[in-house]
């Protein structure tokens, strides 16, 4: 199940709801690399004039979540392996440090929703619901990165993950088999970062973190593309499966 886009009735947050429904849809994976949007499928499902789609869509595309042609229309970044391993470094960069800050000072409640959303992307892998496990991946992510008190560090990661949508569509689409078969762990590594921060041990809570970003570089980057022109590969699903 996917972000679901629903008609936006207030005339005070027409434009505003707009703008995050479709910012929140983009950073969950819910749009194909390469796909185009056009204002008036996205202002017919929205139930609006186009005004505010096309706002939106200028909104997005000065943060490099979408493209927007000379017509108004919007396309989803192609998914490249050089633009992948310039994203990843930068989310390592950027979200170590808000993990480094944010880790000492989760508190006792942080922590138990941290193993809450964890046992239920367990659950929700059982079910092959893949976007509710994005959802919950995003979730337990930002409950740490929220607790830096940093607005800036929060910026330029929500600024990284609108940029990683379509790379998160691609694994999603990569994944989605293999939970249905039970192959894969759907908690992936957030477990053992739990298991850190119980034990006080911050400096392996902050690696935790990193180490997960690192294995979706790994694992991405069997699936994607050299460059635009080059077809996308299928990648050996060995990777996802260490």
């Amino acid at each position: 199940m996917r972000i679901a886009l629903e008609p936006v009735s207030s005339r005070t947050t027409i434009q505003e709801g707009v703008y995050q429904q479709l910012r929140n849809a983009l950073m969950a994976g819910n749009f194909d690399p390469g796909q185009t949007l056009t204002i008036a499928s996205l202002a017919e499902t929205f139930g609006t004039s186009n005004m505010p789609v096309r706002e939106a869509l200028r909104r997005l595309a000065a943060e490099n979540a979408l493209e927007v042609a000379a017509n108004g229309s919007a396309r989803i970044p192609i998914v490249t392996l050089a633009r992948l391993d310039d994203l990843c470094r930068a989310r390592i960069a950027v979200e170590g440090l808000a993990a480094e800050l944010g880790i000492p000072r989760l508190t006792a409640t942080d922590i138990a929703t941290l193993e809450r959303i964890a046992a239920e992307q367990h659950a929700i892998g059982r079910s092959s619901n893949v976007y509710e496990l994005m959802a919950r991946n995003q979730q337990f992510h930002f409950t740490i990165y929220r607790a830096s008190g940093s607005e800036v560090l929060l910026q330029l990661i929500e600024t990284l993950w609108l940029r990683f949508g379509p790379y998160m569509r691609m694994l999603s689409a990569s994944v989605e088999p293999l939970m249905r078969s039970g192959e894969i762990d759907p908690a992936g590594s957030h477990f053992p970062i739990i298991e850190a921060l119980k034990a006080g041990d911050f400096a392996r809570a902050r690696d935790g973190v990193v180490a997960d970003i690192r294995r979706t570089h790994e694992i991405l980057r069997d699936y994607c593309p050299a460059t635009e022109d080059e077809p996308r590969a299928k990648g050996p699903a060995s990777a996802l499966r260490r």
